[in-house]
């Protein structure tokens, strides 16, 4: 039996009475007692997570824009501010997504990626193969000696200045989805990033994996409340952002999973996977759900795998959950093209078919609820 690899965290949770669960071969907390509190903290106040379990990978060298333009399905040409950051599809040939991930752009021979835990060695073994096979000359180098935190909520960003004063000066005026690195902090060299995956603002803080003991010890102190996979995967699920694996993987287009906008087919570039792409075209239509109530009460919970009947065909849920914030239960579904906005579905749990309203995504963003 193969061992769970551990984030510099890991007696950290384990001291606050972590639930620790398996995430993909690695021992991670799912809650520290309430998920829902931990959901709620983030909407209302300011949650923390640790996801040092994914893997930030620096690439260095004269063409490694060029590299990441032909790598990548979103365009790096549109990063030319320092500490701008992109969003993006890492594809295969046929166009299915082999993961998404972030890229910072911090000069021309000094980009970083960070992507996902359980597909970053496969991420590094395909940006290697294309590096070689392209000539590209870049450095790749796997940043397992940095951690990182994502502090997030209305009150995240202020509580992360009052406990790293001199970030303060580098990221008030940073707007969302840019980074700004802060030098000789109590907790080392940071790069705090304005992202997340909650549908709130705060910082997405990459930090030496020797302080980041101390960087959540001194957030808590300041009323961070730490939480755990569980509050994240609602959180995510509420704000419309797809989970690797489960909404789509190395089988399914971008173009059929609801992230159309992170691929630019407008540029003329060539990127690994355009030309399946212009070729297939979408083919599904992604759409949020939510179960219309029996008598009042939830009439059970949308989970993934679930049958979606439409007028159209059959579609699937990818994702699916009892959402907190609206009391109602959610899902992602990919469903047969001409599916809108207003539709009537009918989705099988157990025995039975009941009727679910298509939304548009997202349900929920900054604590607001989108949809009726």
């Amino acid at each position: 039996m193969t061992e769970l690899k551990r984030t510099p965290l890991n007696a950290t949770h384990r001291a606050l009475n972590a639930r620790m669960v398996d995430f993909g071969g690695w021992d991670m907390p799912v809650n520290y007692g309430s998920q829902i509190e931990e959901h709620r903290a983030v909407r209302t106040d300011a949650g923390m997570f640790d996801v040092s379990h994914m893997c930030a990978v620096d690439l260095n060298g004269p063409r490694t824009r060029a590299f990441l333009e032909y790598a990548l399905a979103n365009n790096v040409g549109k990063l030319q501010t320092p500490g701008r950051a992109l969003y993006s599809c890492l594809l295969n040939p046929e166009g299915g997504v082999i993961d998404d991930l972030i890229v910072y752009f911090f000069d021309e021979e000094a980009f970083r990626i960070v992507v996902n835990a359980a597909t970053a060695d496969k991420d590094i073994a395909w940006f290697n193969k294309l590096n070689a096979e392209r000539g590209f000359g870049v450095a790749i180098t796997p940043r397992r000696d940095l951690a990182i935190v994502a502090v997030q909520g209305p009150q995240a960003r202020e509580k992360v200045w009052q406990t790293v004063p001199a970030a303060r000066t580098a990221t008030e005026t940073l707007k969302p989805f840019n980074a700004a690195r802060v030098a000789n902090t109590p907790f080392g060299d940071l790069t705090v990033a304005r992202t997340g995956y909650t549908g709130e603002d705060g910082f997405e803080i990459i930090a030496p994996a020797a302080h980041v003991e101390a960087l959540w010890n001194a957030l808590h102190k300041q009323g961070v409340r730490p939480a755990g996979l569980g509050a994240r995967d609602t959180l995510r699920l509420e704000a419309g952002m797809n989970l690797y694996g489960q909404d789509m993987d190395d089988a399914v287009s971008p173009l059929d999973a609801g992230l159309a906008w992170t691929v630019d087919l407008t540029a003329p570039r060539d990127f690994v996977g355009r030309a399946a792409l212009d070729a297939k075209g979408a083919q599904r239509t992604f759409v949020g759900l939510i179960l219309q109530k029996e008598n009042g009460k939830a009439a059970g919970v949308l989970r993934a795998h679930q049958k979606v009947d439409t007028a159209q065909g059959a579609g699937e849920i990818t994702s699916g959950t009892f959402s907190p914030t609206m009391q109602e239960s959610i899902a992602f579904a990919r469903v047969p093209k001409g599916v809108q906005p207003g539709d009537i579905v009918h989705v099988h749990i157990r025995d039975r078919a009941f009727p679910a309203s298509v939304v548009k995504l997202p349900f929920v963003r900054n604590g607001k609820v989108l949809v009726g």
